[in-house]
């Protein structure tokens, strides 16, 4: 198993430990990851065996109602630009109207959604023009899967080296577009795994990365990036990627980045995602705030 697949993987049963999907739709989407049943059937039945001995920890309710995090986004439009080997990339572009530096935006696991769109519309209003880069633009675009869980199965079985060529080619279009001040990426979920592994490939031309909640790769030495900045976010509850925040400290420190590491107490996985089960509004504004104070100071 790759890091991405393992990753997917133990994101379905997370999910389907704390209830967010029935134990069918758990064995489909495994199934889909390329798990056979005879695989997959113990490990939920072992979810299930934590969960009668009191040990699984349930997420907090959603908070219906609570508004995104940040200010209201600005308009995005679809653009393609040229991508590695003469392949073309889609993308979601959104102009600031006084721009300062601009952050490329790498999405989660379900690939280019409305969310994410939101995210680079909120990042432009705050100053920061953003391209929301779809990692699935191989296969057609994510807009081609109607099933959010097939857009991840696609994203698994893809070549990870792929996704880095993509996400450079998205910084050569931000820089041909913002040529003034430095760029930066951020990232969700599989897009913050996605960040680390930009950093540990080497992109000197980075001035600040963010990644959230996303898992260190193994082996990942990210001296190749060094003048980036990086602000890596966490949940408290989040217990399957924290396992990698010492680990990606001690990679930090090991190549001398500037770095801060935050916790949100509370907080789950995918706190950020004012779409999902576990967004958590006080964690989510507290982050971006955190975020573009980040981004004005290190891509000036």
């Amino acid at each position: 198993m790759t890091d991405i697949n393992t990753y997917l993987t133990e994101e379905v049963v997370v999910d389907y430990a704390d209830g967010l999907v029935s134990r069918r739709e758990a064995l489909r989407r495994l199934s889909l990851l390329g798990m056979g049943a005879s695989l997959a059937g113990p490990m939920l039945a072992a979810c299930d065996a934590q969960k009668e001995g009191g040990g699984a920890a349930s997420s907090p309710p959603p908070a219906s109602g609570s508004a995104p995090a940040g200010p209201p986004p600005r308009p995005t439009q679809a653009i393609t630009f040229a991508g590695p080997q003469g392949r073309t990339v889609q993308g979601a572009w959104a102009e600031a109207a006084n721009p300062r530096g601009s952050v490329l935006v790498i999405h989660e696991n379900r690939g280019l959604t409305d969310h994410i769109r939101s995210v680079a519309g909120r990042l432009a209003a705050s100053g920061f023009p953003a391209l929301a880069v779809d990692l699935l633009s191989e296969e057609g675009g994510t807009a081609k899967f109607t099933d959010p869980a097939q857009a991840t199965a696609a994203l698994n079985a893809a070549p990870p080296a792929r996704f880095v060529a993509d996400m450079k080619a998205g910084i050569d279009e931000l820089l041909r577009r913002v040529p003034a001040g430095k760029p930066a990426a951020v990232g969700f979920c599989f897009g913050g795994g996605m960040v680390w592994s930009l950093l540990a490939s080497g992109e000197p031309r980075l001035g600040a990365a963010a990644p959230f909640y996303g898992p260190l790769p193994g082996n990942a030495d990210l001296a190749g990036s060094r003048g980036a900045a990086v602000l890596a976010f966490y949940g408290e509850l989040d217990t399957r990627v924290n396992a990698t925040r010492d680990a990606a400290e001690a990679a930090l420190t090991k190549a001398g980045m500037t770095h801060e590491m935050v916790t949100y107490p509370g907080a789950n996985h995918a706190f950020f995602n004012d779409t999902g089960d576990r967004y958590n509004p006080a964690a989510a504004m507290a982050a971006y705030q955190r975020l573009i104070d980040w981004f004005g100071k290190h891509l000036g």
